[in-house]
């Protein structure tokens, strides 16, 4: 019996051991495995007892070839949050073991005497014996230095949202500027623009607050968009125009060659693709070097490129330009290496939601970078939608003595531009962003001439010349950012007298309409023969001898002579001499060339000067050709 209970007690003081030892590997496992640093120290001779192996990590940084981490406590300084420091070496550390002081998360850093350093979070417990001493201390550890980059991360996030949001805040600064800081007061056509660009700012301010929350869902991969058939020029010239109203001086010359196919895109969202590449164009180059937009159809799909003559890219940043927090090696703006903002991130988000892809290139630093993106081309589709019309302009006070030239135009800045300088050189000028009003203002204000831009909400320049037979009896110079060669003939072939590509200088914009208006005036005395016109003196002569015309008679025989060798029909003398829009009335004009006829001695059955195109109009005989 003695014998059993002493095997009984053995076997039991065994099982005790074993789950002992059991508990304790379990113990030392989950403690070497914890994710954070554990550090025990003997409180009474404040030698490192243990430590595990994320503790060995943090510090790993700080220890000089194969010395061990317990050699650090020679040579490592400790830094308190209230700046105190402490040199382990000078400092007997069992007597601050044993103080029994319990931290919690308090930062300190480590460091040695070459510079290096490690930020860590810490937490110290005494561990006491049943009377009370301290016999050692438990620290845990806890690198900062992810949560520091987080920190950096969040504080660049904030600055790139920051940036994104400038833009239009900008924008909506610049012309509430402009309306309240213009001396005279603008034109109220012009106010009313500006007004829209608050409005229409305001609300893309609100838009950017809602993309950046889709910076997260293109993360997610949960993004919708709306995409609907759409007109790669209206999608640019759109951009163009918000993106000026912002207040840029660069520049957008715009090259898209004629008869691209409408593309499936999200209007709102391709827009603010092409204005984030024109910001970051505009932020990675000078002012003088002026941004430009391309596109071709490049297979099932349409690229679109926008290229600047800036600072570049290295190479090796290529594939990372559309990541959300990159900054280009060195993140120094002078050599092109600065920060490339959110806006980039957003835009591979964007395309890639349409199904296209979005590349970027770059020759090396100073040699610019041109980024593409790709649509799918639309298979058929209503046209592209149209934009919010802008208000028709309220044209100031009369100045009928002077030369009255008509610009229509959507974007304010243009038509200030455009009005401060044709002021100044001595024309009254009537401006509208309003196409649809276009054939009543021309009635109304009687222009010499129209100054009108290639893309407007909803329509364009050269559908208005076959729209609006006003516009066929004067003069009309295109103004536009599209300078490629087929888009400028083919204005020339619609009827214009002129094309002034963006950017423009006023001595041109003034040259120009000059040039234009002595080309339809006749800047030379008209000669036919015996007839003479000195336009300058509005004075009529056959062989010499004065003839007296009524105002209406010199009207039509001076568009007769201004468009000599080509046939003006009675619509459009009733149009420019009468003001009359009845294409019916034209026993009018037959009977006030019969007059003008008679005056100048002219046989109508054997003509020398105005001859008749039965059922047509009138042609004058071209100088040299009678």
């Amino acid at each position: 019996m003695l014998f059993a209970a002493q095997a009984a007690a053995a076997i039991a003081n065994a099982r005790a051991h074993s789950a002992e030892q059991r508990a304790r590997a379990d113990l030392e496992a989950l403690v070497e495995t914890s994710p954070v640093g554990v550090v025990v120290f003997d409180a009474s001779t404040g030698r490192l007892a243990s430590f595990n192996r994320e503790a060995g990590r943090i510090v790993d940084g700080l220890r000089t070839g194969d010395r061990p981490p317990e050699a650090l406590l020679e040579v490592v300084t400790v830094r308190r949050p209230d700046g105190r420091e402490v040199i382990l070496s000078e400092f007997p550390i069992a007597e601050w073991l044993g103080t029994g002081e319990t931290v919690r998360a308090e930062e300190f850093v480590l460091s040695v005497p070459d510079g290096r350093a490690v930020s860590i979070l810490v937490n110290g417990t005494p561990i006491r014996a049943k009377d009370g001493a301290v016999t050692s201390v438990v620290v845990t550890m806890q690198d900062l230095a992810p949560l520091q980059e987080i920190e950096r991360q969040r504080a660049e996030f904030l600055g790139l949202v920051s940036h994104e949001l400038r833009t239009p805040l900008a924008a909506i600064k610049g012309s509430a500027a402009a309306v309240l800081g213009a001396a005279p007061a603008l034109p109220r056509a012009e106010v009313d623009q500006f007004f829209r660009i608050v409005d229409a700012q305001a609300d893309h301010m609100q838009g950017l607050v809602g993309n950046l929350l889709d910076a997260g869902r293109i993360e997610a991969g949960t993004l919708s968009i709306a995409p609907e058939p759409s007109e790669v020029p209206a999608l640019v010239d759109r951009a163009r125009t918000t993106f000026l109203s912002g207040g840029t001086r660069h520049a957008v010359a715009i090259d898209l060659p004629e008869a691209l196919p409408r593309v499936m895109a999200d209007r709102e969202r391709i827009v603010q693709v092409l204005t984030n590449l024109f910001a970051n164009a505009a932020r990675h180059s000078p002012e003088s070097s002026p941004i430009r937009v391309e596109a071709s159809r490049d297979g099932a799909h349409v690229a679109v490129s926008v290229s600047d003559a800036g600072r570049g890219v290295p190479p090796e940043m290529l594939g990372r330009l559309f990541t959300r927090h990159v900054a280009l090696a060195g993140g120094d703006a002078r050599d092109g290496s600065a920060a490339t903002g959110l806006g980039l991130a957003i835009c591979k988000g964007l395309v890639e939601a349409h199904g296209g892809r979005i590349r970027a290139e770059s020759a090396g630093l100073g040699q610019g970078a041109r980024f593409t993106f790709t649509l799918p081309v639309a298979e058929g589709g209503d046209a592209a939608g149209t934009a919010a019309r802008p208000a028709a302009a309220h044209p100031p006070g009369d100045s009928s003595a002077k030369p009255r030239i008509l610009v229509v135009d959507d974007d304010p800045h243009t038509l200030r531009t455009v009005r401060d300088a044709l002021t100044k050189a001595g024309y009254a000028v009537r401006v509208t962003a309003e196409p649809g009003e276009l054939a009543s203002l021309i009635r109304r204000e009687r222009p010499q001439l129209v100054l009108l831009d290639l893309m407007l909400p909803g329509t364009g320049g050269i559908e208005l010349m076959a729209e609006v037979p006003e516009l066929s009896d004067l003069p009309v110079i295109f103004i536009s950012g599209y300078g490629r060669d087929e888009t400028i003939a083919r204005a020339f072939e619609a009827g214009a007298a002129d094309y002034i590509v963006k950017p423009f200088s006023p001595t041109e914009l003034t040259a120009r309409v000059g040039a234009a208006l002595r080309t339809r005036a006749g800047a030379a005395p008209f000669v036919l023969g015996a007839l003479a016109i000195d336009y300058a003196r509005r004075r009529v002569t056959v062989d010499g001898r004065a003839v007296a015309l009524t105002a209406t008679e010199y009207e039509i025989l001076r568009i007769l002579s201004v468009h000599a060798g080509q046939v003006v029909t009675s619509e459009s003398l009733l149009r420019q001499a009468w003001d009359s829009r009845d294409p019916t009335d034209t026993e009018r004009v037959r009977a006030f060339v019969k007059q003008l006829r008679a005056k100048l001695g002219d046989d109508a059955a054997q003509p020398a000067y105005i001859f008749n195109e039965r059922g047509v109009g009138y042609r004058m005989a071209k100088p040299g050709d009678e």
